[in-house]
């Protein structure tokens, strides 16, 4: 069976958080985005839902992590390595910060950057034949 994902991420600013991925190329959702929450679309079977921090509390009774930690990385697949520079410089360009040096395996390639919020971010490539092994 697949399996859809939806990762929800708390955001201090929602408009400015879904103008970013706008300008990322990422599409919204509008059925599952109101005042609260934007519904990033990813791929048919992957979306990040955007929260504004008060309404993301409401999901867990933990303390949700500040942007001084991270608790995880968030990495999509890109097409070419060029769409690897040109995706991580224009998340640069449009506020992100740069999250760790590139990592060049030769047939893998990927740079991250933190976003508005400092969610870590990577965009990474993979050599097809590499990919299957």
């Amino acid at each position: 069976m697949s399996r859809m994902i939806f990762v929800s991420l708390p955001v201090q600013d929602l408009d400015k958080s879904v103008a970013f991925f706008t300008e990322l190329g990422f599409a919204f959702n509008a059925t599952f985005s109101d005042e609260n929450a934007s519904c990033m679309v990813i791929s048919d079977q992957a979306c990040v839902m955007l929260l504004v921090k008060p309404f993301f509390s409401t999901f867990t009774h933990k303390d949700v992590a500040e942007s001084s930690v991270t608790e995880t990385t968030l990495a999509l697949s890109a097409a070419s390595r060029e769409e690897v520079d040109a995706l991580t410089d224009r998340a640069l360009a449009l506020g992100g910060e740069v999250a760790g040096a590139p990592q060049d395996e030769g047939y893998m390639y990927g740079r991250s950057f933190y976003d508005l919020d400092g969610h870590h971010w990577e965009f990474m490539w993979m050599d097809p034949a590499a990919a299957q092994g």
